[in-house]
Parts: C-alpha cells; structure tokens; sequence
C-alpha cells in the first residue's frame, strides 16, 4: 500500500499535467528509499522500478502495459489486472484467505532479499543499460521535450549546473 504523500505527489503530477510515467516515478521513488530504509528487499533495480509500477497502476496512474515481445506474457497480464484493479474507486477488501496468504508469502519474501538493487549504482547501471536499448532519436526527442517543458528558470539552472559539472570533471 503506497503512502498517502506519495499518493498526494502523484496527484498533484497529474494536476500539473505530467505524464503518467513522471506521475508513477513518484511510486517508483517511494520504493527505492523503502528498500534503502531497510523495509525488504529487491534482487535487481528492476524489481524494484517494477513493484512500484505495480503500484502506480493500482493506484490509478495510467501507465500502459509493456508491449508484446518487451516482456513475458506473465507481466503483461500482471500488469493489465494491476491497471483494472487501479480503476474501481473504491477497492473492495477481498475476504479471501489466499490473498493475505499470497501478500504475506510475497513480503517476507522481500524481506529476505538485499537492499543492493536500489543502490546508486544499481540505478544508474539499469537507467544506462535501458537506454542504450532505445534509439538515439528518440533519445534526443525526450532530451528536447525535457528542455522545453523545464520553463526559462529551470534552463538555467540545468545550464548551470552542467558548467559546474564540466568544470568539476576537467579538473581530473
């Protein structure tokens, strides 16, 4: 169940008229501080990207399921079930036993795992490694839409800070 702030973000992403994977980013994040806290565990930083997806879509976010041949056949439908189950307003209590059986297996599970996968380099293997996967054109087209949704003051702060990177780095 993802925190209230969290949820709170995520709506206000989507008053902002953010995308609705900056609005499940926020999901995304909460997991990474969770497993970083010492809450469970991930195997990989993907695991954890997806557990917050997962929980994105449940919450309502519009994130579309991966297309055929990105993943298993598995995760697509995992993925479609969590979007249906983020549709009804109000989530009915399943009063089935198997259900909290299954949730309770599958955080104890988590549990057991290391908090290594949400580590900065974990993140930053993962975020290099899914992108080289896509084309540079349409890399560079999310590099423009960025630049032109950051407004004037965020351009130049992103300048700025991009200086001071280049200086910090020259001087190795």
């Amino acid at each position: 169940m993802p925190l209230q702030k969290t949820l709170k973000r995520a709506s206000a992403d989507k008053r902002a008229g953010k995308s609705a994977s900056t609005q499940a980013g926020e999901f995304v994040k909460e997991q990474v501080d969770q497993v970083r806290a010492g809450k469970h565990g991930v195997r990989s930083a993907k695991q954890a990207i997806a557990i917050g997806l997962s929980e994105a879509r449940r919450a309502g976010v519009a994130v579309k399921a991966p297309k055929k041949g990105a993943t298993s056949e598995a995760t697509r439908k995992k993925a479609e079930k969590d979007s249906a189950a983020g549709q009804h307003k109000t989530a009915s209590k399943k009063s089935s036993e198997s259900t909290a059986k299954r949730s309770r297996a599958a955080t104890n599970a988590l549990k057991r795992e290391g908090t290594a996968g949400a580590s900065r380099t974990a993140l930053s293997k993962q975020t290099k490694a899914a992108a080289a996967k896509r084309p540079a054109a349409s890399r560079s087209a999310a590099a423009k839409k960025a630049a032109a949704t950051k407004g004037a003051a965020g351009r130049s702060a992103a300048a700025k800070k991009a200086a001071h990177t280049r200086a910090a780095r020259s001087h190795h």
